[in-house]
C-alpha cells in the first residue's frame, strides 16, 4: 500500500476554507501526482491532470464538462495559494504547469520564469527534463532523492536553507558520506555540513574563507557555526 504525504499547513489552514468539491479533488490529485514523481523540480501539467482517469471519473460526478471543471478548480486552487501556476512554451504551444506552493517551489518557479530552467521534454504522461544549457550536474534535491529518499515539504525547506549556506558540492558530498556510513537521514547530513563549516575541509575552505563571506551569513540559520 502506498501513501501520499499531505502538508499539515494544507490540512490545518487551507482545507477548512475549501467548499468546492472539484477544487478539493483536484488539489488532492496534484499532491498525489507530484509527490509520486522522482527527480527535481517536480510539477504537474494540465494535460497530465486531464488524462488522469481517477480524477476524470471524480469530476464527471458533477455532470459538467471535465476540461472546464478542471480549469475552474485549478483556478480556485491557484487563487487560494495552494498551488503555483506557470505557462511554458512546449513545441511552440503554451503548456500550463502547476507546482505546490512552498518556499522551495517558489524559488523553482522564479528560475523557470527567468529562463534558468527550461523544460525541454514535457510529455502528456509527465516525463520532464530540465536543461540549463550547461553540463548537467545533479542538483542537491535529485542527489538527496536518489540516495536518501522522497523529498517531503519539510526536507525541501531544509535543503533550501542549506543551499543558502553551503556550496552545492558540499551538500552533495555530505549526502554521499552519510550514505557510505549508512546514515540515511537529513539530521546526520546537517551535522556533517556543520562540522565542515566549523573545522574546514581538506579540499578547501568555506566560500573562499574570507571575512566578507562569513559576515554574509550573520543572523541566518547556522550563522553562528559559520562565523566560528
Amino acid at each position: 500500500m502506498q501513501f501520499t504525504p499531505i502538508p499539515n499547513l494544507f490540512l490545518n489552514s487551507l482545507l477548512p476554507q475549501i467548499t468546492d468539491i472539484a477544487e478539493l479533488k483536484v488539489t488532492l490529485h496534484i499532491f498525489r501526482v507530484i509527490y509520486g514523481k522522482k527527480g527535481y523540480p517536480r510539477f504537474v501539467s494540465f494535460g497530465e491532470l486531464l488524462s488522469d482517469r481517477g480524477l476524470s471519473a471524480g469530476l464527471k460526478e458533477d455532470n459538467a464538462d471535465i476540461k472546464e471543471s478542471l480549469s475552474s478548480a485549478l483556478g480556485r486552487a491557484v487563487e487560494r495559494g495552494t498551488v503555483l501556476h506557470l505557462v511554458i512554451e512546449q513545441e511552440g504551444a503554451p503548456e500550463d504547469i502547476y507546482l505546490i506552493n512552498t518556499e522551495a517551489e517558489r524559488r523553482t518557479a522564479d528560475k523557470i520564469k527567468n529562463g534558468e530552467l527550461a523544460a525541454v521534454g514535457l510529455k502528456a504522461a509527465g516525463s520532464v527534463r530540465y536543461d540549463s544549457g550547461a553540463e548537467e550536474i545533479p542538483n542537491i534535491f535529485s542527489v538527496y532523492e536518489q540516495n536518501i529518499g522522497m523529498i517531503t515539504p519539510m526536507i525541501a525547506e531544509e535543503l533550501g536553507e542549506a543551499e543558502k549556506l553551503y556550496p552545492e558540492e558540499w551538500i552533495r558530498d555530505a549526502i554521499r558520506e552519510a550514505v557510505s556510513l549508512n546514515k540515511r537521514n537529513w539530521r546526520y547530513i546537517a551535522r556533517i555540513l556543520e562540522r565542515w563549516s566549523a573545522e574546514g575541509r581538506e579540499n578547501g575552505a568555506y566560500r573562499g574563507d574570507t571575512k566578507k563571506g562569513t559576515d554574509k551569513y550573520a543572523g541566518q540559520k547556522y550563522g553562528h557555526i559559520i562565523k566560528r
